[in-house]
């Protein structure tokens, strides 16, 4: 049986008043969920809370599709449909459009709301299969005999051009509208959520982050950053450092969760 342990931080950034990042963690259920609230004031923040919250209830109660009407069936995946998904990755698949619902509910009911939304991005393990499921430009990445691998795509204009071979990874990185989401909770009247499932194994670890890291440090820094601490708690802190000390113009979250084989201490 694996086992994990899980690690957060959240800064601030060197040029924003407030937080409106959030993240979760639940090591019970196997779940960490990064939310990157938009929205201008506290707006932002509103709405990340709401979907990490959200998230982590309707995970926490099980229940697949059996909330507020959700059918399953509705939701679409990048790995080839919910018929082809394991139970926890439709679980987190409705769980992301739960929050969804939450997000626009609560602009419904607060009109003062209007505009807010969130990316996420969280993972759910069940097994020896992490399910990963994704709304705009917050990431997912995998550390495997010390390589990194990004496993989500942003849903933003820019990626969009970068995989239609209009613009390169360079090109992408300093364009002005670098910042505009495709994507997002609290945006359209419904969403689509990109699932992906991985097989894990004992000595991965997973990084999920907001792009208030991403923005500020390119993947091979990223990669140089955790391969050079011994512990997770480090490498968070590294990471939030280096990016604020490349200008933090943005919120930074980062949450790291390394696979434990059985016979290891549980985190």
């Amino acid at each position: 049986m694996l086992r994990i342990k899980a690690c957060g931080l959240s800064d601030v950034g060197l040029a924003r008043t407030h937080n409106e990042d959030c993240f979760g963690i639940d090591p019970d259920k196997k779940l960490v969920v990064v939310a990157d609230g938009m929205g201008g004031h506290s707006h932002g923040e509103v709405a990340s809370r709401i979907a990490v919250q959200s998230i982590r209830d309707y995970v926490d109660r099980g229940a697949v599709g059996e909330d507020e009407g959700e059918n399953p069936s509705d939701s679409k995946a990048r790995s080839g449909g919910p018929g082809g998904l394991q139970r926890h990755s439709r679980l987190l698949q409705d769980a992301i459009r739960i929050a969804h619902r939450r997000v626009l509910g609560a602009i419904q009911e607060d009109g003062a709301l209007y505009g807010m939304g969130t990316t996420v991005v969280g993972m759910l393990l069940k097994g020896n299969t992490a399910a990963i499921g994704h709304v705009g430009d917050s990431r997912a990445y995998r550390i495997r005999d010390r390589d990194l691998q990004l496993l989500t795509q942003d849903h933003t204009w820019v990626n969009e051009q970068v995989l239609a071979g209009f613009l390169s990874e360079e090109q992408a990185r300093v364009h002005p509208l670098k910042n505009v989401i495709t994507r997002a909770l609290g945006g359209e009247s419904d969403v689509v959520v990109d699932m992906l499932e991985v097989e894990v194994a004992p000595g991965d670890v997973y990084l999920l982050c907001s792009d208030g890291l991403t923005t500020m440090m390119p993947d091979r820094d990223i990669q140089a950053k955790l391969t050079a601490e011994d512990s997770l708690e480090d490498s968070c802190r590294a990471l939030i450092q280096e990016a604020n000390s490349r200008g933090g113009l943005d919120n930074v979250t980062v949450v790291l969760l390394a696979v434990q084989d059985g016979n290891s201490h549980p985190g």
